[in-house]
């Protein structure tokens, strides 16, 4: 659909460019910029907004490019590949096109897709503009469902003395790759969300990624109250109450929109805990269709529920106070019939405490059948994290598994760095072949690597500049200062890469922990460095506000000046070049804070290098041939260690890195570092690829949970009754089990155990007794399933059970274990009893 805003005729050679401004998956891509900068260079550097272009060329420009043979050509070759694309049944069509998952709604606050469209903050919405893009470039079948703020995350401008200021400048709809979404009678439909005696009208609007649709619910009706209207005008509004009616537009509302699109959804993916209202959504409306309890219909949906956790601290989950819940959602808890009560339990961790706060990531594990963390550390932290919702269950047995993170390699490729790998790999290498980029690599010289990099530091040198000389004009400096950015750094300097989120755990000043030494490594005039950095801090975070500052002004010191630059306003467009030219990318979380961090996977596929803490997905990506690594792959706390890890950091530098890099043969190349290079290049990114991401979760999440749901919808919901006629039967008689005697003999080279289980009103087929080993060390860990032989004499549901073990081990090992069990449950994320032994 075209954006009915753009009325303004186009001449007949460029009215495909109307589709090419509006479809975020190109919008990035080097060939479409090609085209961009044709009608409006200045703007397309600035405003990376195809559409705000089109909409504000000159008409000379236009004609003018109706005339550019070239520009005709690349156009034409941009549509014919665009129509194989569109064509193309992707790798999911050709795996698995037969299969029963048909859509997958993906459920999030924010979505970085482009600076065409700023409604996102940083690395989780980057994540979910990522896996749009790959799940269109494989024909996964996903739409997303976010929120289209008015002002967005907030623009950063430094002062003078380097203080962040905040700027909220307004997204204007009309600028906007977007469309309004249309009924069939060609209205502007609206979602109905009922609060405290009003109803909410929130307006819906479409962008294309690809072959896939994101839709974007927005407040900012004039039917709405001017409060209520500001409801979506900024991401992560301060205060509780407007942060909670944003996530009850986003997963009540949301779900009511695909109702009323009439999109038949197998599987809800939430991304982070904001979208969890979706999970109750998505129950009352089955439980209303088939005519069954909220609760039978919390079980046949939950099924097909994924939730991804990105949070690597309990503080961070959202948390409301339950009166606020009261006031706010009892609009839809009465039209569900539910009590509050509830609905409160869903997100307490005890569900009888009337004084716990309401926990959005609680709410999604008991909503979702499958959790993930997105590290395989992470994956571990997280299983700490929610284990107080599995008490008495082992630390590893919690069910929140890990799907690593990746990145889109043609959103942060750059053009050398595209035309490297189409040599290696052929044109399409991104749709799914970079496994084969090992060997294929191995063909190209160490001078052709060499060269490929020094024009991307080059670019990027020459980016800085233009970006500096821009932010000094802006703050009013003199005509000496901007003239002496427009000269800034060097294009043959070793070049370091520093940008992130200023907070604390992120620990931004961990590089500039000895000022006086930095400054010795970047002025070595034998061996120069240079260093660009780029962060923001959130505007309530005094901290972290102070850390920019500190970074700022070191970059402003007079002798530095020529190989230090800060860039105010970090965003997609900055990072984009970053991930182009830096040589090594330095990150410095406090291990294991950083859930995964996927800043330094940008640089892999452009040939630049991680220097990082073993933390996020650098633990399991790092090997000294690809990178160099922080810390000892443990977890530490406190000012000694970070003294300690800083002057570690310097030591990389003096004796790792900066020789590295300066060491050259005959021909002036690096042969170590280019080595370095070819290694990280080969082997990293194939695996940090968010098309190897988004398969994972295909296969891993999506198509397990497709089948869930359908298993579990069929004939009216018939399995979810018996799930839920199952659970209920566990609540009330789990009290009653008890163990009898254990009798432990000794057969040859096993132990055999005969226990007594008395099950109260429990069936024996509601539940499996296990025998468990723990891993001690020496022997891994064992679990056996022991055999129900009968009932025991003259006992009311008394019954043997029995199992034989290995007795390499002492019997006193072996502990046994009463758990759920039902053919279609998932224990323990649907049922978390557990019986022990001791």
């Amino acid at each position: 659909m075209l954006h009915d805003l753009l009325q303004r005729p186009l001449p007949e050679e460029l009215k495909d460019l109307t589709d090419l401004a509006l479809d975020l998956r190109w919008t990035g891509s080097e060939l479409a910029g090609r085209i961009w900068k044709r009608l409006d260079e200045e703007a397309w550097e600035r405003t990376r907004n195809p559409y705000m272009i089109l909409l504000n060329a000159h008409r000379d420009r236009l004609e003018a490019a109706a005339r550019d043979q070239r520009l005709l050509r690349e156009l034409a070759d941009w549509l014919a590949r665009r129509r194989e694309y569109q064509e193309s049944p992707g790798w999911f069509g050709e795996r698995h096109g037969g299969s029963s998952l048909k859509t997958i709604a993906y459920f999030s606050m924010e979505f970085g897709l482009s600076e065409a469209l700023p409604i996102y903050s940083g690395g989780l919405g980057i994540l979910a503009g990522d896996h749009l893009k790959s799940a269109s470039d494989l024909g996964v079948p996903i739409i997303g469902i976010g929120l289209l703020y008015q002002q967005g995350y907030f623009r950063q401008v430094l002062d003078a003395d380097g203080s962040q200021l905040e700027a909220f400048p307004y997204n204007d709809p009309s600028t906007l790759p977007i469309s309004p979404v249309r009924g069939p009678d060609g209205r502007w439909p609206r979602v109905r969300l009922e609060l405290p005696g009003r109803t909410l009208l929130i307006r819906v609007w479409q962008a294309r990624v690809g072959k896939v649709t994101l839709y974007l619910l927005d407040s900012n009706d004039p039917l709405n109250s001017p409060w209520d209207r500001g409801i979506t005008a900024n991401l992560y509004a301060a205060g509780k109450e407007k942060r909670l009616l944003q996530e009850l537009v986003l997963g009540i509302g949301g779900w009511q929109l695909l109702e009323m699109l009439g999109i038949d959804v197998q599987v809800c993916h939430l991304n982070e805990g904001h979208a969890a209202f979706a999970v109750l959504a998505r129950a009352h409306s089955f439980a209303r269709k088939n005519n069954v309890p909220f609760e039978v219909g919390l079980w046949a949906t939950r099924g097909g529920n994924v939730f991804t956790t990105h949070t690597p601290v309990a503080a961070a989950f959202d948390q409301f106070d339950p009166a606020l819940l009261w006031r706010f959602g009892h609009g839809f808890v009465q039209q569900a019939g539910l009590q509050m009560q509830q609905v409160l339990a869903l997100g307490r961790r005890d569900p009888f405490n009337q004084d716990e706060p309401f926990n959005m990531a609680y709410l999604a594990m008991r909503g979702c059948a499958f959790a993930n963390g997105v590290s395989r550390l992470h994956g571990r932290v997280s299983r700490q994290l929610f284990k107080v919702l599995f008490p008495r269950w082992p630390e590893k047995q919690i069910p929140v598994g890990h799907v690593t993170n990746g990145v889109h390699v043609p959103s942060w490729d750059s053009a050398p760095a595209s035309n490297l790998w189409s040599q290696a790999l052929g044109q399409a290498s991104w749709l799914g072949r970079l496994e084969e980029a090992a060997g294929r690599l191995e063909a190209l010289s160490p001078v052709c690597l060499w060269e490929f990099r020094a024009v991307c530091r080059d670019a990027l040198v020459q980016y800085v500049r233009r970006r500096l000389v821009r932010q000094l004009r802006v703050r009013g400096a003199s005509a000496d200062q901007i003239e002496r950015a427009s000269r800034v750094l060097d294009p043959n300097f070793l070049t370091l890469g520093f940008a992130r989120r200023f907070t604390a755990y992120k620990r931004p000043t961990l590089l500039f922990h000895d000022p006086q030494r930095l400054a010795r490594i970047l002025l070595n005039p034998e061996r120069p460095v240079q260093l660009i950095m780029a962060g923001k801090a959130h505007p309530n975070d005094t901290e972290g506000k102070s850390m920019v500052r500190t970074v700022a002004r070191f970059a402003f010191e007079s002798d530095l000046r020529d190989r230090v630059v800060f860039l105010e306003d970090y965003d997609i467009t900055l990072a984009q070049q970053f991930a182009a030219g830096i040589d090594v990318w330095i990150n410095t979380p406090r291990r294991p804070a950083e859930a995964c961090g996927t800043s330094g996977m940008k640089m892999l596929f452009n040939g630049g290098l991680n220097l990082s803490e073993l933390d996020g997905w650098w633990d399991e990506g790092y090997t000294p041939e690809v990178g160099w690594a922080l810390g000892d792959g443990q977890d530490h706390s406190g000012p000694e260690w970070d003294a300690f890890e800083a002057n570690q950091l310097y030591e990389i530098l003096e004796r790792q890195v900066v020789p590295e890099f300066y060491d050259r043969d005959a021909e002036g190349v690096p042969q170590a570092w280019v080595r370095r290079i070819r290694a990280s290049m080969a082997r990293l990114t194939p695996v940090f690829d968010s098309g190897r991401m988004v398969r994972e979760y295909v296969e891993k999440a999506y198509l397990p949970a497709a089948a869930a749901y359908q298993r579990r919808s069929a004939d009216g919901g018939r399995i979810a009754r018996e799930l839920h006629a199952w659970h209920e039967q566990l609540v009330d008689g789990w009290r009653g089990l008890r163990l009898g005697e254990v009798r432990i003999n000794r057969d040859a080279d096993q132990w055999q155990f005969d226990a007594q289980v008395y099950l109260g009103d429990v069936a024996p087929d509601l539940v499996s007794v296990e025998l468990l080993a723990d891993n001690d060390g020496d022997q891994p860990p064992t679990c056996i399933e022991m055999e129900l032989k009968g009932p025991i004499p003259g006992a009311v549901n008394g019954h043997r059970y029995t199992a034989r073990a290995p007795g390499n081990r002492p019997a006193e090992h072996y502990t046994i274990r009463i758990i759920p069990q039902h053919p279609d449950a998932l224990v323990p994320m649907e049922d978390a009893h557990i019986f022990w032994q001791r």
